[in-house]
């Protein structure tokens, strides 16, 4: 049986702090990330439907049989697979390519205005989700998304960027100022190349 592996992290424990501390990768990607791999491959073992698939596919059929057990814990991998890349180490990040660039202004008007947008989405985020820069209907928007919620599969939505605003992903460095740590993530840690790889 082929399982879903947990990803490697794409820089050391350490590579964001003091943003985000070695500790809080720790719990975050040691513990919480890897959890959900342990748990879904649980769920999945034995069950046609599911094992032996992508976790792409997983997430599609679970959605769709509503599923919700396996949904949450495919669709958390999935987020934080592609939170971890949504990240940088500060000065790492690059800048957006001249083709994101013109899709950033055209629908923000500038790059600190989209940047603002996507704080404000994180900020606002009642409870846990994520705030995401997605490219949707052939523009860019912000938005957010509730718990597990993720735009994987979507049709016309390819996500550029997202924030994870569940507590764990912040709470042991910045207790409960989540604006403090919306703010660092987005001032120093975005990584503006992967959003400019995903933006085709």
């Amino acid at each position: 049986m082929k399982e879903i592996a947990l990803a490697p992290l794409p820089y050391a424990d350490d590579a964001l702090a003091p943003t985000i501390s070695a500790k809080t990768i720790s719990f975050h990607y040691g513990k919480h990330h890897a959890g959900y791999v342990k748990t879904l491959n649980g769920l999945v073992a034995g069950k046609e439907t599911y094992e032996g698939r992508s976790l792409e596919s997983i997430i599609s059929s679970s959605y769709d049989l509503k599923d919700t057990a396996i949904f949450n814990n495919a669709a958390q991998i999935w987020n934080h697979d592609f939170y971890w890349r949504s990240l940088a180490p500060a000065g790492k990040g690059g800048e957006p390519s001249a083709e994101l660039l013109a899709a950033v202004n055209a629908s923000f008007g500038s790059l600190d205005a989209c940047k603002a947008a996507l704080a404000d989405a994180a900020v606002k985020r009642f409870g846990s989700g994520w705030a995401w820069l997605l490219k949707k209907d052939g523009k860019l928007v912000v938005e957010s998304t509730s718990n597990a919620d993720t735009p994987c599969g979507k049709p016309f939505v390819t996500p550029l960027l997202v924030i994870d605003v569940w507590e764990h992903a912040y709470y042991l460095d910045w207790q409960n100022a989540r604006a403090a740590y919306v703010k660092a993530v987005v001032d120093g840690h975005l990584n503006w190349s992967f959003a400019s790889s995903n933006f085709v």
